[in-house]
């Protein structure tokens, strides 16, 4: 690779954007525990999320940290994609990984022990977790068989990619059928979009710095997790802040006006 493509201010910079988006994308999981915390409930927050988040994150926790540490999966992706190509995972990648897992854990804990109401997981949630762990197990054995271990990373990506297209629909239409969003916290959203963004700039900066994009087709799965990720963040920040405002749900839960004492009361209010 040729030395012109070797900034070292280029290096420090996406270096930082990377730490950035890790640090944003690791703070964003604590708004919601705290809120959990605070309330004692889980009411409006949506546990067919956090299952399918939980699924994600360990698939994603196992491309990662498989790629970075093993030599062995290390040797078959430069055979594949070339000698010269770095491997697309950071440190920051399988830190990020282990402290999502966590984090995602203890909030399904939250849900087994704060009040949750009605609200359940769904047979549909517990039978897309069967169908993806079944195909792992069985792309597993195949995988030992004939040692394509690139490959197996390769089908936890699709259920990385899968989990995150399908587990933020849930709570999106949870909100859209409560017309509000109390319960799910909006830092946790503002957090995943800046990100989102970070990750991007970071992917940007480091091609141009290498004089090559693998970083963003040889690693396919962090990419695309990155933009249906700020999409639904996008989506969540409009039912959050324009659909479902909390000014709007004040004042439809506002005291009735043809009541005197209410009357008496919002008028003092507003003075």
């Amino acid at each position: 690779m040729s030395s012109s493509w070797n900034s070292e201010p280029l290096h420090v910079s996406y270096e930082a954007l990377g730490w950035f988006a890790f640090v944003c994308w690791s703070i964003s999981f604590y708004p919601q525990v705290i809120l959990n915390f605070r309330r004692k409930s889980v009411v409006g927050l949506n546990f067919d999320f956090i299952l399918l988040n939980l699924t994600k994150h360990t698939a994603y926790l196992i491309y990662n940290a498989s790629l970075y540490f093993s030599s062995t999966i290390q040797k078959q992706y430069r055979e594949k994609y070339g000698e010269k190509e770095m491997i697309p995972v950071a440190a920051n990648d399988v830190a990020f990984s282990i402290h999502a897992v966590l984090l995602t854990a203890i909030s399904l804990f939250q849900i087994a022990i704060y009040d949750r109401g009605s609200q359940k997981i769904s047979k549909i949630a517990y039978g897309i977790l069967l169908v993806a762990w079944s195909i792992a197990a069985v792309c597993f054995f195949i995988a030992l068989h004939n040692h394509h271990w690139l490959w197996l990373l390769s089908i936890f990506t699709a259920i990385q990619i899968s989990m995150t297209v399908i587990k933020y629909i849930p709570q999106a239409v949870m909100n859209f059928m409560r017309k509000s969003t109390d319960g799910w916290s909006i830092g946790n959203i503002l957090l995943d979009f800046s990100g989102g963004l970070g990750n991007y700039l970071q992917m940007a900066m480091q091609s141009i710095d290498q004089g090559s994009w693998m970083n963003f087709y040889g690693n396919i799965g962090k990419l695309l997790i990155s933009l249906v990720s700020v999409f639904f963040d996008i989506l969540f920040m409009i039912q959050h802040y324009l659909l479902y405002p909390a000014s709007k749900r004040k004042s439809e839960t506002s005291p009735d006006l043809d009541n005197p004492k209410s009357s008496n009361r919002q008028l003092s209010d507003n003075v």
